[in-house]
């Protein structure tokens, strides 16, 4: 089988792989997976000095994007980049520390809403300028039609199936 000869040098240098890739796809893939676990990372290493994981920090976006409203708990897990298998451990964690209260709705006792507290708004009021630098880093390294094209590509990636192969 031949191998695809293109190896970025950076790749090659993360993975120390000398060797190409069998197809165009695969390098793609694998590229995508890297920047995925730099980002990762980037995150972490933030949500780490304010003391939440990035899921946390994941929910309190999502509840501050509706603030003063709330969102059950299924909401939630929908609108998740990384979807977690238990969201109610996550909003139990965050009403521990005080970032996030419930409320049970008077219709289904059984259903409980989730909002951000003014706690909860300031610590992400704390944490955007990290965020923001974290940004400014990627915009520094590729433009702004770069950056557009980029989520297009993204998008058309993942916008094809809707579950794993």
């Amino acid at each position: 089988m031949v191998k695809f000869s293109i190896m970025g040098e950076s790749l090659r240098i993360r993975l120390e792989q000398s060797k190409g890739f069998d197809n165009a796809a695969l390098e793609a893939m694998i590229n995508v997976m890297v920047v995925a676990c730099h980002f990762n990372e980037c995150n972490d290493r933030i949500c780490a000095r304010f003391g939440i994981t990035r899921s946390q920090y994941n929910v309190l976006r999502i509840l501050r994007g509706v603030h003063p409203g709330g969102h059950p708990r299924q909401e939630i897990t929908r609108r998740m980049v990384d979807r977690s298998p238990d969201v109610t451990r996550l909003i139990d964690r965050l009403e521990a520390t005080g970032f996030v209260e419930r409320e049970r709705t008077d219709t289904d006792r059984r259903l409980s809403i989730a909002r951000i507290t003014q706690k909860g708004l300031d610590l992400l009021d704390s944490m955007d300028p990290e965020f923001d630098r974290l940004t400014l880093r990627i915009g520094q390294k590729l433009d702004n039609h770069e950056l557009l094209e980029l989520s297009r590509l993204c998008e058309a990636l993942y916008a094809v199936e809707s579950t794993p192969a």
